[in-house]
């Protein structure tokens, strides 16, 4: 069977696939977005914390998720959907981060003051200002409740904490991909659901299409893989793997959901928490409830899944992440039922995405978002769009890395960081705080 022609292929409509998408459409390009699933975001997106944050060890990664923000808190005009369409909601929280000795909070410091993003530095006073309910005692290093230690009575306290009042998070994830998803379409995009791509096509060493599992054939001289769990597979699809040193590799996840009581009022006068120290993060969430999710403490183990896992609830994990966040938060108390959600996100080994060309001419990654790259979305789409127009007008990218200048703050995004080839980051934290 013969299908159309595009002049680029996005495999996902996540909503990293589905930003790629609109940004593309909007420099021009005629585009066709294929997912396996039912819907837009469907996927990892789903899952998402929707953290919006800026605490990254990195200056590429802060000055990314500053630009980031921008978007976000003006989503709206961003997406030029009719007035009246149902948005994604970003809710200007804020977010703290403890400190811990040798802590998170010293390498983000700087990057801070470079870019010179607001911050209060708050003391046990600040905190018992704005939530006393807070118990600031130090916990760590993160420890099991199988652990004799976990149950010990801490005496010291923590210096305090790092606190950035721009941060938040997104009502609904999956909402913000569709939101893409149809200001893309009203862009001409188009989409096909529940469909796969079995073949990813070559003339030598560029690409000439890609094949679907219903026999047509879809020719186009770029793909973009934005597949999230399923990326190695395209990545091998395709051929690409060659030059690859970051691998990405599925990841089991999950975050629990927990009852706040009334008069902790959590949700209108609390803010996210990145609480290394206990090894979880915590932010509110929509109707009276508290989001606690892991920051992959070395105790915690990782579990490496099929990207098509689906599974229930780990109870040893929920009783970790609940009976840390009651440490901490001691009012939210146990729950009787235990309620969350457990996903699968594709994680880099160093948990910094790849976003680059590839050893094949056309072919494109946005991928190894480690569970932490939501709040990028509408910026990575961007770079990603900036990225395969100068490569495909000649731009040797790999010697030559582009630089995309952020349209809100005006930083430099040096996309040459986010490069396949690199080696493991080392001041990366190798880890996520939503």
């Amino acid at each position: 069977m013969s299908g159309k022609t595009y002049d680029a292929v996005v495999i996902g409509s996540g909503v990293i696939g589905s930003s790629i998408t609109y940004e593309l459409a909007r420099r021009g390009m005629r585009t066709l977005t294929i997912d396996r699933n039912g819907g837009a975001g469907l996927g990892s997106t789903s899952f998402s914390s929707a953290i919006v944050r800026f605490t990254y060890s990195t200056y590429p990664g802060v000055a990314m998720s500053y630009e980031g923000l921008r978007y976000w808190e003006n989503w709206a005009d961003h997406l030029q959907l009719p007035h009246g369409a149902d948005l994604a909601k970003f809710r200007q929280c804020g977010m703290v981060t403890l400190k811990t000795v040798g802590g998170h909070h010293l390498k983000v410091v700087p990057h801070f003051d470079s870019i010179g993003i607001p911050y209060e530095d708050w003391d046990l006073e600040a905190f018992e200002f704005h939530l006393p309910e807070l118990d600031l005692h130090k916990f760590g290093p993160p420890k099991r409740p199988d652990d004799n230690e976990f149950w010990k009575e801490p005496s010291e306290l923590l210096e305090g904490g790092l606190f950035t009042p721009e941060a938040g998070y997104v009502s609904d994830p999956q909402l913000a991909a569709d939101n893409l998803y149809r200001a893309a379409s009203t862009l001409g995009c188009e989409f096909r659901f529940k469909t796969e791509v079995t073949a990813i096509t070559r003339s030598d060493s560029k690409v000439t299409g890609v094949g679907l599992g219903d026999g047509s054939f879809i020719s186009t001289p770029v793909v973009v893989n934005a597949a999230g769990p399923h990326s190695r597979f395209v990545n091998e699809m395709a051929g690409a793997l060659d030059d690859m040193s970051i691998r990405t590799t599925p990841l089991r996840q999950e975050v629990h959901h927990v009852p706040t009581p009334v008069e902790l009022d959590f949700e209108n006068r609390g803010f996210s928490i990145a609480d290394d120290d206990n090894g979880i993060y915590v932010r509110p969430d929509l109707g009276d409830n508290v989001l606690v999710g892991s920051t992959e403490p070395d105790c915690d183990p990782l579990h490496w899944v099929d990207p098509d896992y689906e599974g229930q609830i780990d109870i040893q994990q929920w009783e970790a992440q609940v009976l840390r966040l009651n440490r901490r938060l001691p009012a939210v108390g146990i729950p009787h039922q235990r309620r969350g959600i457990v996903g699968v996100y594709d994680v880099s080994d160093d948990w910094i995405p790849i976003y680059d060309r590839t050893c094949v001419d056309g072919f494109y990654v946005a991928i190894g978002t480690s569970g932490n790259q939501f709040k990028n979305a509408a910026i990575a789409g961007h770079c990603m769009s900036e990225l395969i127009d100068a490569v495909e007008n000649g731009r040797d990218h790999d010697s030559d890395p582009v630089s995309v200048t952020g349209l809100h703050t005006g930083l430099t995004i040096d996309m040459g960081n986010f490069r396949r080839s690199r080696t493991i980051n080392p001041e990366s934290s190798m880890s996520v705080h939503g």
